[in-house]
Order: C-alpha cells, then sequence, then structure tokens
C-alpha cells in the first residue's frame, strides 16, 4: 500500500475535525508530518474525486465537500491506491519449462488481487467520521 492513502485519510478526518472543514496545505502537512508539496499531490487527486475543493487567496486552501459520515475509507483507498498491494514485479517466467515458474506470476496476481478485494471490504466499515471517533477516543 502506498503512503499516498494514509496522507488523504489522515486529511480528510484533519478537516473534517475543523469547525470549518478547511485548512490550508501547510497546516495539513503540520498535521500530517509531511512536506507541503506532498499534501498538495494527494489533495489534487481528493479535490478530482470531488472529496474537497480548493479557495484560492488570503485564508484559502482545502475544504470538505463530503459527508464524513458517508464517505469510506474504501472509497479513499480507490481513488488513491487501488492496485498497490499488487506488486509490480513478480518471480517466475511464463516460458520456463518449470511448473512453478511457469505459473507462478499468474498465481501470485490472483492472491494479491482477491486480497486486495478483502482489504476493500474490511475498509468498507468505516468511514472517515468513524476514524475521527476513535481519535476522540483516544483523548
Amino acid at each position: 500500500m502506498n503512503s499516498e492513502f494514509t496522507i488523504a485519510v489522515h486529511s480528510l478526518v484533519y478537516l473534517a475535525h475543523l469547525p470549518e472543514n478547511m485548512a490550508s496545505s501547510e497546516m495539513i502537512a503540520v498535521n500530517v508530518g509531511t512536506h507541503s508539496a506532498r499534501v498538495r499531490k494527494v489533495m489534487s487527486g481528493l479535490r478530482r474525486s470531488g472529496y474537497v475543493d480548493t479557495r484560492e487567496g488570503s485564508g484559502g486552501g482545502y475544504r470538505l465537500t463530503i459527508d464524513p459520515s458517508v464517505v469510506t475509507l474504501a472509497d479513499v483507498y480507490r481513488v488513491m491506491a487501488q492496485g498497490s498491494l499488487i506488486p509490480s514485479w513478480c518471480s517466475g517466467d511464463p516460458g520456463m519449462e518449470c511448473v512453478v515458474g511457469s505459473n507462478m506470476n499468474q498465481v501470485m496476481f490472483r492472491i494479491f488481487c482477491e486480497a486486495e478485494k478483502q482489504l476493500e471490504s474490511h475498509f468498507s466499515h468505516t468511514t472517515i467520521q468513524d476514524v475521527l471517533g476513535q481519535i476522540h477516543a483516544c483523548e
């Protein structure tokens, strides 16, 4: 899984936590603990998907446009990280004479696809609001 998913979830939860549901990339970056350019890249993906919008100028930033009690981690995963469990390289070679070597790539691909389906299913039971609630429970 890539870190963009974690940054996206953190950013959405942070925005949901704020009274006006709005923050600059610098504010989000400080809260997440990463560089603001990285936050802007993630927020761009969230903006394209309709989860946030932007306001330019003084007092501008990113504003949450979704209901945090409806959007699930699975929704965010599909936007930011779908396919990231599947490695870019897998052992084996379909042209090999050995049954293991010639079929490992195909079998592992199916295994990773099934794992990703299960992960998305697990994530579908947790909303952004649920994550915020778990954070408040830590207080």
